[in-house]
Formats: C-alpha cells, structure tokens, sequence
C-alpha cells in the first residue's frame, strides 16, 4: 500500500512540528471549541502575550488555525480540514504497519 500523502512533505513537518508543543495543542483544543480572541487565549497562559501570539502564528503557518480581524481583535479558529488532513495521514500509516505486522504474524504461523 502507498501512504496517500495529501500533504506536502513540507506541510506534513509544519502541522508536526507545530503539534509538538504541549501549549500550541491546547490553544488548537480551545479553538476546536470555539473561536477565541488571541487576548483571550493569552489570558490564560503563564506566558507573555507576545509569546501567545508566536504560538498562534506557528499554528496558523501549519494551517491548523485560521486568524481573523474583528476591529482591533485578532480571532482564532481551528481549521479542521488540516486537522482531518493529517487525521488520515496518521490513519494510512497505521493502515500500513497494521498490514505488515499481520504478515509478520502469517509468516511466524508458517514457521515450524
């Protein structure tokens, strides 16, 4: 089976990346959730807001969020195509591993 990859090499090391930072995951949670103001998400985290925002500009450059102007607020919002995107990404994978370990499995029964 060859892996679907929707996602470039490149996108696929963005979403990754960006996923592997415990506060970036939650803000795409909360955002998941509902849209929220990125002084609203700042509020939350022990974290300078400058620092909230670095998080939320990785996360939109992974295409994980989505950013709006609403006047003087910037709004953010998952986006879950890229997160359904790499959903099936990791599902081919499993797919993939699941298949050779079933014939890793068929060749050990055949073995006396």
């Amino acid at each position: 089976m060859v892996v679907d990859m929707e996602l470039s090499d490149a996108e696929v090391d963005r979403i990754f990346r960006a996923l592997a930072d415990r506060t970036r995951r939650d803000i795409l949670r909360r955002t998941l959730e509902a849209e929220q103001s990125v002084s609203a998400l700042a509020a939350t985290y022990e974290v300078s807001f400058a620092a909230v925002q670095k998080h939320v500009a990785v996360l939109e450059a992974a295409h994980l969020v989505v950013k709006r102007a609403d006047g003087r607020e910037r709004l953010v919002r998952a986006d879950p195509a890229t997160i359904a995107r790499a959903r099936r990404l990791l599902a081919d994978y499993e797919h993939l591993w699941r298949a050779r370990i079933d014939r890793l499995d068929d060749l050990l029964a055949e073995d006396p």
